[in-house]
């Protein structure tokens, strides 16, 4: 019998969910009636490119009044956002129920989730019971569910040591026309504020940057704190451009490089980077940006 971890969910909600319908589903999709087909493909592009904040709750929505409707695939997904709080508060007890409905009525794939989220209760959501209702939202402005991240916090924890950084950041990004915050908040989840960082990837500095971004920004030595950042703010400035202020798409445009963000066309559906961009949301708080169209030129 598999057994499914975390990361194998996600996988396959990813794959039913963030990816395009394959032919055979495609044809299971033209059996639905039309409201129900419609709330489905709504559902699912809002998920596919759920770069900002209440597109996932929107989602939640979609998928809550298909699985009222009776669509075992409406009932399957929002199950998958409430078992990862996705859009929605976590709630796997709620997530079981909704597997269960969608076991019961024959989704292959609802029955494999009841191994990893167990049925402890029939109780559903009360968008499912009740005409108009819709799911909440969780916390911090439908950014994602768990609680939001305090950049304030996190730079009076800094050590005295590196208090200059925010300094040094504050100072320079107005001059790439990039809001401190937003760079301090990537400077945050890239390196923790550490100017001698690498990755396995040979990211490098206090903005982590790669071998390839650093000379393509004229970065002679990335371990050099005002180097780095010159080179990390003429980066955000030219993403913000690129993605017209859309901070997600930056963020993950950073993370994972602009390529795949064309690529996919939205955040991509890599776990790192998905999780990337709501590190970012969650401490920046602000999912627009203004930006200046020519530095995308």
């Amino acid at each position: 019998m598999i057994r499914f971890n975390r990361a194998m969910c996600v996988a396959l909600w990813l794959a039913t969910c963030a990816w395009p319908i394959l032919p055979a589903e495609a044809v299971e999709l033209e059996l639905e009636p039309p409201v129900t087909r419609r709330l489905l493909s709504e559902g699912a592009k809002l998920a596919k490119h759920a770069f900002k904040p209440l597109d996932l709750w929107r989602a939640a929505g979609r998928y809550c009044q298909a699985a009222r409707l009776g669509s075992t695939e409406a009932q399957y997904q929002l199950g998958m956002l409430y078992a990862f709080g996705e859009g929605v508060p976590e709630n796997r007890a709620l997530a079981a129920a909704l597997f269960s409905l969608a076991g019961r009525q024959g989704h292959y794939e609802a029955q494999a989730m009841l191994e990893t989220v167990h049925l402890v209760s029939s109780e559903l959501p009360a968008c499912m019971t009740v005409e108009g209702r819709l799911p909440e939202k969780p916390r911090g402005y439908g950014l994602s569910a768990g609680k939001l991240l305090d950049l304030e916090k996190t730079i009076r924890r800094l050590p005295a040591g590196k208090k200059w950084i925010v300094k040094l950041v504050k100072t320079m990004s107005p001059w790439y026309q990039v809001d401190a915050r937003l760079a301090l908040s990537i400077i945050s989840v890239e390196s923790n504020f550490e100017p001698k960082a690498r990755s396995a990837k040979n990211a490098m500095g206090l903005m982590q940057l790669i071998p390839g971004t650093a000379n393509r920004f004229n970065v002679k030595d990335a371990f050099n704190a005002t180097q780095n950042i010159r080179g990390g703010l003429a980066y955000l400035r030219w993403l913000l451009a690129r993605y017209e202020g859309n901070v997600a798409l930056v963020a993950a445009g950073y993370n994972a490089g602009e390529g795949a963000v064309d690529r996919y066309r939205g955040v991509p559906p890599y776990p790192e980077t998905q999780q990337y961009v709501k590190k970012v949301l969650r401490l920046y708080r602000r999912t627009e940006h203004p930006f200046d169209p020519k530095y995308a030129e």
